[in-house]
């Protein structure tokens, strides 16, 4: 399996189906790719209703007739557009096209349903994408019921939660591996990985990638 962070908090999962998770690419000025150097996708997964998160989905799964998996509301409005959706709310799981799919908590904000993370689990390992959230005690809950292989946790604060933050929540999560997202795509979240992964120290291993790197699983 291959984990490509294209930035900002968009993530492309490549294995025996191939995921993208918060699609934001085209005005992205930190993406490493466009939608057209996007391989074929299966499954659409949106966190939540922000221009950051979702200004891509649509475009995506029309071109590639990819399943949207979100929250309920946001699922209905992508059925509205002629999309095939899967809406679902937290706590729920849902197996779509061999990914189980469960949504957990996020504390945020969105103009549609509520912010999500989701623990995605494919091929025998599980992959935590946190979206936009502060930190909760909830990720204890992901620890003990889904500890991640992998988890995509966001650190830009302003918005989200900090390095410091973060670093708790790799404790709380139990996650192997943790890549910091949701940095450095515009000043106000400005954000050092370094600093993450001094705070996170043998607790996991971090993984600092630059837009368009992957991690093999």
């Amino acid at each position: 399996m291959k984990l490509t962070w294209l930035g900002h908090a968009s993530v492309l999962i490549e294995g025996s189906v191939n995921i993208i998770v918060d699609p934001f690419l085209e005005q992205n000025p930190a993406a490493a790719k466009k939608v057209s150097e996007i391989p074929k996708v299966d499954v659409v997964a949106v966190t939540h209703d922000h221009e950051d998160h979702i200004s891509d989905a649509f475009t995506l799964a029309k071109r590639d007739n990819a399943v949207v998996v979100a929250m309920h509301e946001i699922a209905v409005k992508a059925m509205e557009e002629g999309l095939s959706a899967e809406g679902m709310n937290i706590g729920g799981s849902i197996e779509v096209k061999g990914a189980k799919f469960t949504m957990v908590l996020a504390v945020h904000s969105s103009y549609r349903g509520h912010p999500c993370g989701y623990v995605i689990t494919l091929d025998g390992k599980r992959i935590y994408h946190a979206g936009d959230t502060g930190l909760t005690r909830d990720m204890e809950i992901i620890g003990e019921l889904y500890p991640p292989d992998v988890s995509f946790l966001p650190i830009g604060s302003r918005y989200t939660m900090d390095v410091v933050q973060a670093a708790k929540a790799v404790e709380y999560t139990r996650t192997k591996v943790a890549v910091p997202i949701h940095y450095n795509t515009w000043p106000p979240i400005q954000a050092d990985p370094e600093e993450f992964k001094r705070l996170v120290g043998d607790r996991a291993r971090v993984v600092i990638l630059k837009p368009g790197e992957s991690l093999e699983l």
